[in-house]
């Protein structure tokens, strides 16, 4: 998990000023497509609400109920902030957009529009910005799509998923706003709201695909896998590594249970030994071991 939610609660402060200002520019100037942008912000306002929520779920100590601990809190309310992207935000603004060009409206002075739109780029930019520093920081030598695919912290890429799609949304409400004023068309207001929409709903899907997928029981990477496995065999008592099971409970929580073959000459005392060798030696090397389960197994060739 990245160590700060500075980029969250950057995002939370500038989503709730933005999402006032959008709405009260929207009813002023008869705008769909302000309306729309306006509820992509009160979307995006209760996202990081339910991010930080779910942050502070996860970190709740084991108990007799949740023995690996409340980790996957984290994961479940990130599937439910997609959701809520695909319906709160991506539905209502493509409804909004269709009845915009089925019957539009001509609109009021836009003058409002493009001040909010310009006040609203600076914000979600400067929040764009901390996000990507933010997510950087864990990005290690790996490409932006090949970290957040690997990334196990949602809260870091939801973030960056939101303000990204925030700011390409403003650019193309702009420019449908602008282009409908000087030509007088007025369905432009209602194609802007219906592309954002769009937008919000493949953003949705991308979250809502990556969160399932670490809900489900993701489990760590076969590079890494492969590490554990040559670390164990170095074991003298080890004849070979059979399986490796893993499951992220948390993004800094991994449950292992490790299938090994020990050499058949050795006592219980010898392989009870060895187990506990193992067991810290892995958990010394990769810190985000939390819990090791080791069975001893017979090696059939």
């Amino acid at each position: 998990m990245a160590k700060s939610n500075r980029s969250i609660y950057s995002a939370l402060a500038a989503n709730l000023l933005i999402a006032i200002t959008k709405f009260i520019a929207g009813s002023f100037s008869n705008s769909s497509a302000m309306i729309a942008e306006g509820v992509h912000s009160l979307a995006d306002t209760i996202n990081q609400l339910l991010i930080l929520f779910g942050i502070r779920q996860s970190k709740k100590p084991p108990d007799g109920l949740r023995p690996f601990g409340y980790g996957k809190e984290l994961y479940f309310w990130s599937f439910i902030v997609s959701i809520i992207i695909f319906g709160l935000g991506g539905g209502v603004s493509v409804y909004q957009g269709y009845q915009h060009i089925l019957k539009p409206e001509t609109t009021g002075d836009p003058i409002w529009n493009y001040v909010v739109l310009g006040i609203s780029f600076f914000f979600e930019g400067s929040s764009l910005l901390i996000a990507a520093k933010e997510f950087n920081k864990v990005r290690d030598n790996q490409t932006w799509w090949q970290a957040i695919k690997r990334s196990k912290d949602p809260a870091a890429f939801l973030v960056l998923f939101e303000d990204g799609a925030a700011v390409l949304g403003l650019i193309i409400v702009a420019i449908c706003v602008y282009t409908g004023h000087r030509l007088h068309l007025p369905y432009l207001d209602g194609v802007a709201s219906l592309l954002v929409g769009l937008l919000l709903v493949g953003v949705s899907f991308i979250l809502a695909r990556e969160s399932r997928s670490l809900l489900m029981g993701e489990g760590i990477a076969p590079a890494t896998q492969q590490k554990i496995s040559t670390l164990i065999q170095q074991d003298p008592a080890v004849l070979k590594t059979l399986h490796i099971l893993s499951t992220y409970q948390s993004p800094e929580e991994v449950v292992l249970m490790l299938i090994i073959a020990f050499k058949p000459h050795l006592e219980t005392t010898e392989i009870n030994e060895a187990i506990v060798r193992i067991r810290e030696t892995v958990k010394h090397e990769f810190s985000f071991v939390s819990f090791i389960l080791i069975q001893p197994e017979v090696y059939k060739k």
